[in-house]
């Protein structure tokens, strides 16, 4: 494989903008590829690949290349040229490239990938506490697995097609997919494409929704005609599948606290061609008293450490913080216990999250479970994907129902 300077150049600027300005690797990405609108699939694909390779293992060519945060330039060049050697990339004679030992950095890489913190690249705390909660067996495979590029994975919009057509539509332009065993709407690409530029994507024939994400709303066990609230929708990847769920017959009320992200929900409800999703902003507790025993289910994706998914957001690792956790279960509990009470009795409720950590799952269930409210509640069933069985996203999903006075 032979290196550019535009699109190496692209990666190290990238780089810069994630480590050092603490930008989302996701926008970096999407930003670099704009960069020179001349650039073919095969050159789009080595940059946003390479900075996706180069954050995930961080921690890991850091130490490697002995180099610390914050990185100036040269060290992002001594990052990169660690990522090379790994990878067999013979290094140009360029002048930002400075003569590297390929016997010690292989090595070196040897050496640290017998500890698990420096093979899987994660901070000290996020090792503890997954080993803490998890268990060295479980941690250990999971964490790999989390360190594994994520397929891409569609959602089939049932209220325009059905999977075997979406199938066929993506066929003819060239993209070639595969169904998803026990997953009665997916579709996983066989190559990755920007799915996003195709025509079925227009006309609003599917969403990008990892596997383990689409269990979610097939877990609150909706029907046409129901009243949904979708208490943390955000963009609403959930909530239109509820849509497509419920033959758009009935109510789905989504809110989030973010009108920025309701305003997408709005674009993709009309693409996908959702007419029963009604949008509500959280702005005070008014938004949720005047809801209170009024809906047949409420689905809570709750905000969470999103370890679960680490392999579509590698970045995340280095800006989680362990004060966040802390700050993030006490938020978690407090949004079941308001939340909840917009279910009215006979009716269910769901809470999820992304994370695979128990102190975020059932352990948060466990405990409502026993407030006051909570005890209004009764446990029917729960689902823990973990990637390392699944060979999709970390998720937890709990299903609880209100009983009858």
């Amino acid at each position: 494989m032979r290196l550019h300077r535009n699109l190496t150049y692209a990666v190290i600027d990238s780089l810069r903008d994630i480590f050092n300005e603490g930008a989302y690797a996701g926008k970096a990405v999407e930003k670099a590829l704009k960069r020179d609108k001349r650039w073919g699939s095969r050159d789009r694909k080595f940059v946003a690949e390479t900075i996706y390779e180069i954050v995930r293992w961080k921690r890991l060519y850091a130490e490697i290349a002995e180099v610390k945060e914050p990185f100036d330039r040269p060290n992002l060049w001594r990052l990169f040229s660690v990522w090379c050697v790994l990878k067999g990339i013979k290094l140009p004679d360029w002048n930002q490239i400075e003569p590297t030992p390929n016997r010690r950095i292989k090595g070196k890489f040897d050496e640290l990938s017998k500890i698990r913190k420096f093979r899987e690249s994660i901070p000290d705390w996020i090792d503890n506490i997954g080993l803490e909660e998890l268990g060295e067996k479980i941690w250990t495979k999971e964490i790999a697995a989390l360190n594994l590029q994520a397929e891409v994975i569609l959602r089939t919009n049932t209220l325009k097609t059905t999977r075997e057509n979406l199938q066929k539509e993506l066929a003819k332009e060239g993209i070639e997919t595969e169904f998803v065993k026990n997953h009665d709407d997916a579709l996983k690409l066989v190559e990755r494409a920007n799915v996003f530029r195709t025509e079925v994507f227009k006309k609003g024939f599917f969403e990008v929704q990892d596997a383990s994400s689409q269990l979610v709303a097939d877990y609150l066990e909706v029907k046409p005609g129901m009243k949904v609230v979708d208490t943390c929708a955000g963009a609403g990847g959930k909530t239109l599948h509820l849509a497509s769920l419920m033959e758009n017959k009935g109510q789905i009320i989504a809110m989030d606290i973010y009108e920025s992200k309701l305003k997408k929900l709005k674009v993709r409800a009309r693409r996908n061609g959702a007419h029963n999703i009604d949008l509500k902003v959280i702005d005070s507790t008014k938004v949720i008293k005047k809801l209170h025993d009024k809906a047949d289910r409420v689905l809570i994706d709750a905000p969470c450490s999103g370890l679960g998914v680490l392999r579509r957001n590698p970045d995340s690792k280095w800006k989680l913080q362990p004060e966040f956790l802390d700050n993030i279960r006490k938020t978690q509990q407090e949004i079941l216990q308001q939340y909840s009470k917009m279910v009215k009795p006979g009716g269910k409720l769901v809470y999820a999250t992304c994370s695979v950590l128990p102190s975020e799952n059932q352990l948060q269930v466990d405990n409502f479970l026993t407030t006051e409210f909570g005890k209004n509640f009764t446990f029917v069933a729960d689902k823990k994907v973990l990637a390392h069985t699944s060979g999709y996203d970390g998720f937890y999903m709990a299903l609880l129902e209100r009983k009858q006075n």
